[in-house]
Formats: structure tokens, C-alpha cells, sequence
């Protein structure tokens, strides 16, 4: 069974740094896309960042410049760099792979991890 295993959100204070990991486990042939997104307490889930195979990004317009997004292919792991956090930036953050293959060649469109908690004080 393919799972998304995200760790390092945590509490942290305005202006700090954050770095979140997520693993794609079980047998993995291939995953096109690789992200995160994020859902504030009633606000609806938004995109924080994405990233290909080929390492092409995509970024929400309040993660420019101060998050990255970075990927091991060869672990299937996608990570997400955080800095100058704001207290806005406080919410779940979920792992997101889209078009994932196994290696008995089942096709996922789009998976989801756990989500883990960033909070941000101010």
C-alpha cells in the first residue's frame, strides 16, 4: 500500500524556519508531481508549492521567496523549505503526489498524506 508520510511541522515563532519532509512509502515505480498544500482553520485548502520530476515549480503567491521547494527522486521524497514564517502561515500542511505508479503498475491520480500541524507565533 502506497503511503505519504510527512514530519517536521511544529511551533515556531514568527520569523523562524521550518522544514517539512514527506516520503511516498510501499513500491514505488514513479511519481510525476510532488507538493504541498495547506488549510488554515476555515479557509479552504490551498497550494503552498509543487514540484515535477523534472524539478519544475510551481509556488502560491505568499510562498515566493521565502519557501522551497526541493525533491530526492531517488527516495521518492519531496521536501519544503520555510522561512521568514508568518503567523498567517499557520495551518495543516499536506503532502500531495499526483500520478503515482506502483511497481505492479497501478495507477494513482492523486494521493494525500496525514497533514502535519505549523503554528506560528507571534
Amino acid at each position: 500500500q502506497v503511503q505519504l508520510v510527512e514530519s517536521g511541522g511544529g511551533l515556531v515563532q514568527a520569523g523562524g524556519s521550518l522544514r517539512l519532509s514527506c516520503a511516498a512509502s510501499g513500491s514505488i515505480f514513479s511519481i510525476d508531481r510532488m507538493g504541498w498544500y495547506r488549510q488554515a482553520p476555515g479557509k479552504q485548502r490551498e497550494l503552498v508549492a509543487r514540484i515535477t520530476t523534472d524539478s519544475s515549480t510551481n509556488y502560491g503567491d505568499f510562498a515566493k521567496g521565502r519557501f522551497t521547494i526541493s525533491r530526492d527522486n531517488a527516495k521518492n521524497t519531496v521536501y519544503l523549505q520555510m522561512n521568514n514564517l508568518k503567523p498567517e502561515d499557520t495551518a495543516v500542511y499536506y503532502c500531495n503526489a499526483d500520478r503515482l505508479v506502483d511497481r505492479s503498475r497501478f495507477y494513482y491520480a492523486t494521493k494525500w498524506g496525514q497533514g502535519t500541524q505549523v503554528t506560528v507565533s507571534s
